[in-house]
């Protein structure tokens, strides 16, 4: 097993100043994954990033990646309720189950 952080941002966003009010806060789950989960989500590799369309000018990014030995990892601002994006990553590797 082994601890992975996953982040959100939304890089692209369609509000009226053009920034997401969540910007510069920390936004991250941490799971304990197995070898096999690690390896179906080539985190073994290095971080990796999955993207969501909203296909209303948002889209949200996750960037999962492997905490280190001994690495604390910053308080976390929660997940913005977009929890089902991680859990959709760990069954499908993907966002969303298409």
């Amino acid at each position: 097993m082994k601890r992975v952080v996953f982040r959100l941002s939304m890089p692209n966003n369609n509000s009226w100043d053009g920034k997401w009010s969540g910007s510069g806060r920390n936004y991250t789950i941490t799971k304990n994954l197995s070898e096999n989960t690690i390896k179906f989500l080539e985190l073994e590799k290095g971080e990796q990033k999955w993207y969501h369309n909203f296909g209303d000018g948002w889209t949200a990014c996750i960037t999962a990646r492997i905490v280190s030995k001994g690495e604390r990892l910053p308080k976390s601002a929660g997940f913005c309720g977009y929890n089902w994006m991680v859990t959709n990553i760990l069954c499908y590797n993907q966002t969303t189950r298409e």
